[in-house]
């Protein structure tokens, strides 16, 4: 088998633009920095967990709201003055957090790091890769998408290692100052859109790469059922995830495990990203999408039902590895459905809008998670409606079909 026939597009310029958007995607991954710091930051700013899911869920409102913009300013202005700023804005964000005493400065760091989460984020770099690369697409993807995981796995060991040796304040600060001194020149100087400066001559790529006259814009997106199905399928997830994110290490430690062992099967579920990201994106450049996701959800769904008999050994480890696995891959096989529901020549305002559904959804589950212990001492309710949610959400994937065909056929 040729280079070309195995890595598709993966070479000359366009191989270099995809390790910058890895390099770029980084930054997502310093949305998990906060998580392990959930006790101390709580005792020190004296709130309780479901205040600080209400807190949190404010950078979740600034991705879902200002998806769908940022899906515009990417087709007019391109993805590399989003990333310089998100680049930027990375380090103030996290001074911020360092520095904060009461819940409103807790608010309004949140509210600067969802603009930069948001910036680092899978529509940004999703739309820079999809034109670079036709064949191949899963896989280069699934590189480009391990980053925020590579960061998950790095950050929250490094972020607890910090401040149990000095305080979490210096912590935040350390990571926020080291984050945009290694994003920024990746973000200014390598990431660029097909055929800026000249690069449409590094490789020959052909023009499927920007979408046909007959690809779905958003208007004719709407109009479909397929929309709306991954609308609740998205919104499902965010529901789980968030919820997962924001409680997982504090369930643990509640259960007895000591905040260095429950930070590292954190960082191991992320971990798993490095692998599944790949994996599925490689899966789904040889079967079609719509079964990449039914196994990727089917995989998610599992998880929440041996989460029921979590921290109890071995259901803990077997969750890290579904969970890891299947929430990571959700980055690679949701955008590439989209494209062939819809084609890819509005991905980039399709998927903005389908983010709309974050704010609501992930807000619910990390206050829903944050109520339920609150209210009954634990999250057992919480992690009960998570394994309902998962099983609707898979049987919903049965009915998403390839729209533009039906449109156009």
């Amino acid at each position: 088998m040729s280079f070309h026939e195995r890595f598709g597009d993966l070479r000359g310029r366009a191989l270099w633009v995809v390790f910058g958007c890895l390099v770029c995607q980084l930054g997502l991954g310093f949305g998990y920095v906060t998580a392990p710091l959930l006790k101390d930051i709580t005792v020190s700013l004296d709130i309780s967990r479901s205040v600080w899911s209400s807190a949190g869920s404010a950078r979740i409102w600034v991705i879902s709201l200002a998806s769908p913009v940022l899906g515009l300013m990417l087709v007019r202005f391109g993805a590399r003055p989003i990333l310089v700023v998100a680049s930027l804005m990375l380090a103030p964000a996290f001074f911020w957090f360092s520095i904060m005493n009461h819940v409103w400065e807790l608010v309004g760091a949140n509210v600067l790091l969802g603009f930069v989460l948001l910036g680092f984020g899978d529509v940004t770099l999703g739309a820079v890769v999809t034109t670079w690369i036709a064949r191949g697409r899963g896989l280069a993807l699934g590189v480009v998408y391990t980053g925020s995981n590579l960061a998950g796995v790095i950050l929250p060991p490094l972020v607890t290692y910090f401040a149990a040796r000095g305080s979490w304040r210096h912590a935040l600060l350390y990571v926020g100052i080291g984050g945009t001194l290694l994003i920024l020149p990746f973000a200014a100087r390598v990431v660029r859109e097909r055929g800026a400066g000249g690069a449409m001559e590094a490789v020959s790529i052909s023009a499927s790469n920007l979408g046909h006259q007959a690809d779905l814009d958003l208007g004719a997106a709407l109009k479909t059922r397929s929309f709306w199905v991954l609308g609740f399928a998205l919104a499902g997830f965010f529901f789980y995830m968030i919820g997962i994110l924001e409680h997982f290490i504090a369930s643990l430690t509640d259960s007895g495990l000591s905040r260095v062992n429950a930070a590292g099967y954190f960082s191991a579920a992320i971990g798993m990203g490095l692998v599944s990201k790949v994996l599925m994106g490689a899966v789904a450049d040889r079967i079609s999408s719509r079964p990449a996701i039914l196994i990727d959800f089917g995989l998610l769904a599992l998880s929440s039902g041996v989460l029921l008999f979590v921290p109890e050994r071995p259901f803990l480890q077997v969750f890290v590895v579904l969970f890891g696995f299947s929430y990571a891959a959700r980055d690679v096989v949701y955008p590439l459905v989209i494209a062939e529901c819809f084609g890819v020549r509005y991905l980039a305002a399709i998927y903005g809008a389908l983010m709309v559904v974050l704010a609501p959804a992930g807000t619910l589950g990390g206050v829903f998670a944050g109520f339920c212990f609150d209210r009954f001492g634990s999250y057992d309710v919480a992690f009960q409606t998570f394994a309902i949610v998962n099983v609707l959400v898979f049987g919903s994937l049965f009915l998403l079909r390839p729209e533009k065909e039906l449109v156009h056929g």
